[in-house]
């Protein structure tokens, strides 16, 4: 039996797993997904199990092609949720720990301490990544130091670490294969920009032995060949693998400088391609968005660590069974009535890279209700965006016109106008639903054939929902001041003021 003309694309996120088959005109035909369950062990550290989580991508996989009469795909791709990272024994492909999250803040002080060391310049020269617990590096060395011998273990190549593609790409290939993506790699705080491959000194900084790491690769490459299991079949070609925000923007076919996308998932990252290797001097992160044969495309980038998962927070303490009810709650209003949140829960990321901050709720009143903080709560994710928008369009050498918009929470119409209204900028919201997906699907349909090139991708049909703003500049920036006076005081340090006035 031939392969059929569909590429398998299966996008791993932090709280779910989605397998989707996509055809020659970029169409997704079918999908399955299965949840993912994040632990909470202690107060700001997040984990999951990696042999449950590689058990979603299999229950997803089968379900999908079981639901499409059992294809054989021409290909395989595949985006993950970033920044996770786990480490196990090369020869027996067990886990060793856990897969530390990309939202855990367990390497707080292990991160301070470089700062007291004063690395921060060279990572962010090298990297283009400030320092902080969200990058895989520090939590690498974490899992090395909770060993016995594990450093030595590492040294010998018996551990193998790795992000989730290097992960499920070990899974797929039952051990043949350890590699991971450019823009993967980029994230790790291990990678140097300028050669596009690990860096000796930043090893040494955080004492990650060389041997334990996986081969960088481009973003469109055959990683290897699937060994048969479940539903899925023996010899399949795993063409493309990408981090999920920057198969974000690639699925919205962003290719060109200007444009801009925000992913509306648990946390949310806004990206835009660079014309050239450029450092922020703005708070924002340059990274690689994708390595394209020979070519590797940097990007702008800003990371917020808590968007969507407020909303679920909200519903939590309502003790309400879906946060879409929490979303329905905030539409029963117009306005938050002056009321703020700031959901640092795990700190701030970009622009303000705060790990010590934490949540504050402001403008309560006896007239505020539960519609008016849900409303504030949604709210508050086009608000974090706007703050990286506004230093990303100082950043990037060209205007940012238009806001690219996917992701679960890009569904809520109410949210999308707000956002358009708070940015002054009509959003374009992607209906492809699997925005990630479909950009693996179209890196491996390079790499397969399916398509010549970027322009081809760029001329595939898409459906795009548009909200143009509607408010003046006055009512758009008395409310944005609003939120900035909330950040102020979220920000606000009475230690800091104690010992400056002593």
């Amino acid at each position: 039996m031939s392969p059929s003309p569909l590429i398998l694309a299966i996008d791993q996120g932090t709280t779910n797993t989605k397998a989707v088959l996509v055809d020659t005109e970029g169409t997704i035909r079918h999908k399955a997904s299965r949840p993912v369950h994040p632990a909470f062990p202690q107060p700001g550290w997040v984990e999951q199990d990696p042999v449950l989580l590689w058990q979603s991508v299999r229950d997803a996989v089968d379900a999908c092609l079981e639901s499409a009469g059992d294809p054989i795909p021409a290909g395989i791709a595949i985006s993950n949720q970033r920044e996770s990272v786990m480490v196990w024994e090369r020869a027996s492909g067990k886990p060793v720990g856990p897969v530390v999250v990309w939202q855990c803040r367990r390497t707080s002080a292990f991160c301070e301490t470089l700062r007291e060391q004063g690395h921060a310049t060279t990572l962010r020269e090298r990297t283009g990544l400030p320092i902080d617990p969200l990058f895989s590096a520090s939590k690498i060395r974490w899992l090395l130091d909770q060993l016995p011998n594990g450093h030595q273990q590492a040294e010998n190549g018996e551990l193998c670490a790795g992000t989730v593609d290097s992960w499920m790409l070990w899974n797929l290939t039952q051990g043949k294969t350890h590699r991971c993506d450019v823009s993967n790699a980029s994230r790790t705080q291990l990678l140097n920009l300028r050669t596009a491959n690990w860096d000796a000194e930043l090893l040494a900084v955080f004492d990650i032995p060389a041997a334990m790491l996986p081969e960088v690769t481009p973003s469109n490459a055959f990683f290897g060949r699937t060994v048969a299991q479940g539903h899925l079949p023996e010899g399949v070609p795993i063409a493309g693998m990408i981090g999920d925000s920057h198969a974000a923007l690639f699925g919205q076919t962003g290719f060109k400088p200007g444009a801009v996308k925000a992913t509306y998932g648990t946390g949310s990252s806004l990206m835009s391609p660079l014309p050239a290797l450029t450092f922020s001097q703005h708070g924002i992160a340059t990274t690689v968005a994708w390595g394209l044969d020979d070519e590797v495309v940097y990007a702008l980038e800003g990371n917020i660590s808590v968007t969507g998962s407020a909303v679920q927070w909200y519903a939590d303490l309502l003790g309400l069974d879906d946060p879409a009810q929490a979303a329905a709650l905030a539409a029963r209003v117009d306005t938050a009535e002056g009321l703020y949140v700031v959901p640092a829960f795990v700190g701030l990321g970009a622009p303000h890279w705060q790990e010590k901050a934490r949540g504050l709720v402001t403008g309560i009143t006896r007239g505020t209700t539960a519609a008016h903080f849900a409303r504030a709560v949604v709210e508050s994710i086009a608000f974090q965006i706007r703050d990286v928008f506004d230093a990303m369009a100082e950043e990037a050498g060209t205007d940012l016109d238009v806001l690219l918009a996917d992701g679960g929470g890009s569904r809520n119409d109410v949210l999308m106008q707000f956002q358009a209204d708070l940015l002054g900028r009509p959003v374009l919201r992607n209906n492809a639903g699997e925005t990630s997906a479909l950009g693996a699907a179209y890196l491996a349909g390079l790499t397969l054939g399916f398509w010549a090139s970027t322009d081809a991708l760029a001329a595939l049909p898409r459906s795009l929902d548009r909200f143009e703003p509607r408010w003046s500049d006055a009512t758009r920036e008395a409310a944005y001041d609003g939120w900035r006076q909330a950040i102020a005081r979220t920000l606000y340090d009475p230690k800091q003021e104690a010992v400056a006035t002593r």
